[in-house]
């Protein structure tokens, strides 16, 4: 093998059966001894948390629906192979039915970049505050003021902080780090 360079190719697949093609493009690639010409077969995910009858669900949700990455050299045989497996549309290219086309550089490293990221970020949710515990404001303009925590929005990390101000109770919307528990 002299050309031994691997670059980054798009392979269409139907929508919904991403991981299924990966597993039949790796499958396939294996049983012809092909693994030389191709490093690695990707679908990137992310992790979703859905909300199911009040219960919190992780999920992984594909990223780009319909397509799956593959680091590989295409030489020979191996671009029909791949466009031979169960499920695969064909390359994503300039022209309908011509050479697949490499992706870029910098789209490799932002698809890397995100399918890093998405595995890194997906356990920073712990909420250390409860609804009804009583805190202090040690941030803004209520700096030094107590109260009571009454509702929780966990995706943008802020808590309602009911607060009584001149004898009146006013609710405040504060972020995590404008709070400290009193203990």
């Amino acid at each position: 093998m002299t050309d031994s360079v691997k670059k980054w190719y798009v392979v269409r697949a139907i929508g919904g059966q991403e991981n299924k093609v990966k597993t039949y493009i790796e499958n396939e690639i294996a049983r012809l001894g092909m693994t030389d010409y191709v490093d690695r077969v990707l679908v990137p995910t992310e992790k979703v948390i859905q909300v199911r009858n009040g219960k919190k669900i992780h999920k992984e949700r594909v990223y780009f629906p319909g397509y799956v990455m593959i680091e590989a050299n295409l030489s020979g045989e191996l671009p029909h192979v791949i466009k031979s497996v169960p499920g695969v549309i064909g390359f994503l290219g300039e022209v309908k039915g011509g050479d697949p086309v490499p992706m870029r550089k910098a789209e490799i490293n932002r698809m890397l970049g995100k399918v890093d990221e998405l595995s890194v970020q997906n356990e920073n949710l712990s909420i250390p505050y409860i609804v009804g515990e009583t805190v202090k404001v040690i941030d803004g303009p209520f700096n030094g003021f107590d109260g009571t925590i009454e509702n929780i929005n966990e995706e943008k990390r802020k808590l309602e902080v009911m607060v009584k101000i001149f004898g009146r109770k006013t609710p405040l919307e504060l972020s995590y780090m404008q709070v400290e528990k009193i203990s």
